[in-house]
């Protein structure tokens, strides 16, 4: 690891874990950017709870969701929810006029000190108050 922290959104995690025809081209790139990443990965005990009700709606079974978590969790460090970085989101929300649920990813990241926020849900290359530096979509192409 090269010492920075990274954020990664639950949009990512759910490409990699599900493979739908629609999604397939996402599914690959999402597999091999997980793969690759150098940094330290950050998430909030949100990306996880997100996570495992995308997979429940998707029908997956509870055993296959409880595995896949677990790996995300020996992968990454997983920052609980407070009300500090509740107050955060809500900070955001209010000079940023993102989703509740958006800033309170961005709290989160700000909050463990993440340089870059890996996402596909907000501005590809926004800078958030020179906290967070970047805001990456990792499936764009060059």
């Amino acid at each position: 690891m090269n010492g920075k922290r990274v954020f990664i959104d639950t949009n990512i995690f759910v490409y990699a874990k599900l493979e739908k025809p629609q999604d397939t081209e996402k599914h690959h790139d999402a597999v091999s950017f997980l793969a690759n990443i150098e940094q330290e990965v950050i998430i909030s005990i949100q990306v996880i709870n997100e996570f495992s009700n995308v997979l429940l709606r998707h029908g997956i079974e509870d055993k296959i969701i409880r595995q896949s978590v677990k790996e995300m969790a020996d992968a990454c460090r997983i920052s609980p929810l407070t009300l500090k970085t509740v107050e955060e989101a809500w900070r955001i929300r209010g000079n940023y006029h993102f989703s509740y649920w958006d800033s309170l990813i961005i709290g989160s990241a700000i909050e463990n000190r993440c340089t870059v926020l890996y996402t596909e849900d907000l501005q590809h290359t926004q800078i958030i108050e020179n906290c967070l530096q970047q805001i990456i979509n990792p499936f764009l192409k060059a």
